[in-house]
């Protein structure tokens, strides 16, 4: 059992890890300022953990947050490349700065480990696949140039500062929980939404685009992994499936589970957006001892019942 902080933790992603570590055991505090999280997302463990209202900007609400952690996890940022085109200014303050603040408190701490999410947005349209993570950096948007400089400061701290990190770059996140209303929300969430309503979903681009999509508890598990893997310290790992699927065979599966309109609303590409992108995630299961295990379907069937 561990003492951890979840920064972020009534988020989409942060409220599963939230689960997983109260279900095993741990004592668990969770920073979040509820600009995108949602209270109800913690409902299920409310009094189980203890929660700090707070931005991961401000630097001493952090500290307060990270006093006698062992654990950090590291979800709170902005998190969607249109924001960040429209306010580059505010995604390198919450991403870049605010996880400095994070890595900061964390080391004074006496923390033993952080784990920082990050994205493969950071591989930008570098065109060879699957995705390494020797692949070339060729970030396209805000949202990756400050996700990259978070990882920088974790490879910084882990090296120069006594503060073992390790930074996972989640490829498409997929599950329950996701916030539909929300304008960057996930392009699963944002389908089921439209099709549920008997409403055509629009895709960006032609559809051949694709995605790897990988299930929440998968992701969480690769938390746990992280955080408990000695070996883990210092390196990132990506975590996807390795399986692309393309947007268009997305809106086909959802439309078959759902009902709906058999041709989506097809809309003119969007600036930022990578046209393809799918993981190889070969070194977490070397030095992790993980892989995805929820199927693709059986992952979308998971996250339609929880809608």
């Amino acid at each position: 059992m561990s003492v951890c902080l979840v920064t972020g933790g009534a988020g989409f992603i942060g409220s599963h890890l939230v689960e997983a570590l109260v279900r095993r055991g741990d004592t668990v505090r969770v920073l979040d300022d509820f600009s995108t999280g949602q209270r109800q997302n913690l409902a299920a463990v409310a009094g189980d953990i203890e929660l700090i209202e707070g931005s991961i900007e401000d630097e001493a609400r952090v500290q307060q947050a990270a006093a006698g952690v062992e654990l950090v996890f590291h979800l709170a940022a902005m998190v969607s490349v249109p924001q960040s085109m429209a306010q580059p200014r505010r995604a390198e303050q919450l991403n870049a700065l605010g996880t400095l603040n994070v890595l900061t408190a964390a080391q004074k701490s006496g923390a033993r480990r952080l784990v920082l999410s990050s994205t493969c947005a950071v591989y930008g349209d570098e065109p060879s696949m699957p995705k390494t993570e020797q692949s070339p950096l060729r970030p396209k948007s805000p949202y990756a140039v400050s996700k990259l400089t978070a990882e920088q400061y974790c490879q910084l701290f882990n090296e120069s500062f006594g503060l073992p990190t390790a930074v996972l770059r989640y490829f498409n996140v997929f599950g329950p929980r996701q916030d539909p209303s929300s304008a960057y929300s996930g392009v699963i969430s944002i389908f089921v939404d439209k099709l549920a309503q008997g409403a055509t979903p629009k895709i960006f681009g032609d559809g051949e685009q694709t995605r790897d999509f990988v299930f929440v508890s998968d992701v969480v598990q690769a938390n746990l992994a992280a955080a408990g893997t000695p070996a883990a310290a210092g390196q990132v790992f990506n975590i996807g499936t390795g399986r692309p699927v393309s947007i268009n065979r997305l809106f086909a599966s959802l439309a078959q589970l759902l009902g709906g309109p058999g041709t989506p609303d097809y809309q003119p590409p969007r600036p930022g957006d990578i046209v393809h992108s799918y993981a190889d995630p070969s070194l977490a299961a070397r030095v992790l001892g993980w892989s995805a295990r929820v199927e693709f379907e059986a992952g979308l069937r998971q996250t339609i019942g929880a809608a």
